[in-house]
């Protein structure tokens, strides 16, 4: 068999995480956690509150760092990286989606998208109407936040997240504060962009949502209690 490693040492995968401890004074956040995560792969991360779901996803989203451990993005190494190198990986290759949508309440939904194309390059209006269209919001371009409804905001957020055209979109309890029939439309656009070759993390506490997804990772304490595949994945 060919061997695929990177000047790193890596196999290819988008995704290393090593060894990776995170300690908040006497508490241990995360202990010893390694996954790795392929191109494409679709993950979910579920586990309790306390469970190390949240800081994980925020290393992983290059939010935080480790305080021991090593993490590598696509082959480079986010160790000894600065505040504003995390955050320029953070614009470059990561799309990110929250349960609090985050949207700016007095530009449209166009608008919103936008502003992630000004931190990465240069504004393009027609770009950002055709990610808005991709979610099935281009009759909603000029209306604000207070004039979607949350399902429609979710999907502002997903446009935003892919507008720069990450390598891994990671979404944190995407699900979390929609009704059935808006999560089921943000999972049939999750599923979409799986198709398409798109790397997610979802991290949630819902089973019907992680069902989706290829993997199911299960933290408990802060360490891996459990990494399966998901057979019944339907994606």
């Amino acid at each position: 068999m060919t061997d695929s490693r990177k000047e790193d040492g890596s196999l290819g995968n988008l995704l290393d995480i090593e060894d990776v401890s995170k300690i908040y004074g006497p508490v241990k956040a995360l202990q010893n956690v390694s996954l790795a995560v392929r191109p494409g792969e679709w993950a979910a991360i579920m586990g309790p509150s306390g469970s190390g779901k949240t800081t994980l996803m925020n290393i992983i989203g290059c939010l935080d760092s480790p305080s021991s451990g090593r993490v590598v993005l696509d082959g480079l190494s986010l160790d000894s990286l600065s505040s504003a190198e995390l955050t320029a990986i953070r614009r470059e290759s990561i799309g990110l989606i929250f349960q609090q949508f985050h949207l700016v309440s007095y530009l449209t939904a166009l608008e919103n998208v936008m502003v992630a194309q000004y931190y990465h390059s240069l504004v393009d209006e027609k770009e950002a109407r055709e990610a808005l269209e991709n979610v099935g919001l281009g009759d909603r371009a000029r209306h604000l936040p207070r004039q979607l409804s949350g399902g429609e905001q979710q999907r502002v957020c997903i446009a935003r997240a892919l507008i720069n055209h990450p390598k891994l979109l990671l979404a944190d309890e995407p699900t979390g504060n929609l009704d059935e029939a808006n999560e089921t439309v943000v999972m049939d656009i999750l599923h979409s962009l799986h198709k398409q070759g798109s790397a997610i993390i979802v991290v949630t506490h819902a089973p019907e949502v992680a069902s989706h997804a290829e993997r199911t990772i299960v933290l408990e304490h802060g360490r891996v209690a459990s990494d399966r595949q998901n057979a019944s994945s339907s994606s």
